[in-house]
């Protein structure tokens, strides 16, 4: 999007930091982008579709089942692993990598039958725009980029700019996951996830080294572990 489209359509100015684009794709990928991504969206949520920023009617596209989120979730393993293991439950996965997007598009449609996940292929903001206030049941942050260099820990997620609209949108006493092996991750996660209202569920440095019992280890954490890094397993509510 231009700046000149973005100031006609109303959108605010946002810095998006990462990448959009990899390698050039194949054409299944590219067909599971054109034919199925539409498909799969929560609702309107872009700004070109939505410009009043109405909220999702999260009820009428999913039938009323709880509503989980993943923001990040990389080519998909984790999100369609957790779909599958609940499948009373919705699961929104929110993406802006589109190879990533499109590597989780086809392993959707190879596994069949999956009625209960919805993508979105874009800025997790634009998605906490029209997300309803108290609408989710639990949220995943799993890996996400740690962008390492110090001058540059504003762009990570566990800021109040993502924090605080993902506090609003989930339901008291909700859970929020956030796994990583980058040290000074887990520092800011620490510092940053409390600050924003969410309360710790672990009691020790030793509560994060053990994942949950319905983790699916992905293959960016077992890069992780083959280049000697720890996972770090962290538990928030929101209060």
């Amino acid at each position: 999007m231009s700046d000149d489209q973005q100031h006609q359509s109303g959108a605010p100015w946002r810095n998006f930091y990462g990448r959009i684009h990899g390698k050039t794709l194949n054409q299944a990928q590219k067909d599971y982008l054109e034919e199925d991504l539409p498909k799969l969206a929560p609702g309107p949520v872009t700004w070109e579709e939505n410009p009043d920023r109405e909220k999702l009617d999260l009820t009428a596209r999913f039938g009323g089942k709880p509503v989980w989120l993943e923001v990040g979730f990389g080519a998909g393993e984790h999100l369609i692993h957790m779909a599958q293991s609940y499948p009373g439950v919705a699961i929104i996965g929110c993406e802006p990598y589109v190879n990533g997007v499109a590597s989780c598009l086809g392993h959707i449609r190879r596994v069949g039958g999956l009625d209960n996940v919805a993508i979105h292929a874009g800025d997790a903001r634009d998605l906490f725009d029209v997300l309803p206030d108290e609408s989710l049941d639990k949220a995943f942050l799993n890996y996400p980029d740690p962008w390492p260099k110090a001058r540059h820990h504003r762009r990570r997620f566990v800021t109040a700019e993502h924090l605080e609209p993902l506090y609003r949108a989930l339901k008291p006493g909700a859970e929020f996951r956030v796994a990583t092996d980058i040290p000074d991750y887990v520092r800011q996660t620490m510092e940053e996830v409390p600050r924003a209202g969410f309360e710790w569920l672990g009691e020790s440095a030793e509560d994060w080294r053990k994942p949950w019992s319905d983790w699916f280890s992905t293959r960016y954490e077992k890069k992780a572990i083959r280049e000697g890094r720890t996972p770090h397993y962290m538990t928030f509510r929101k209060n």
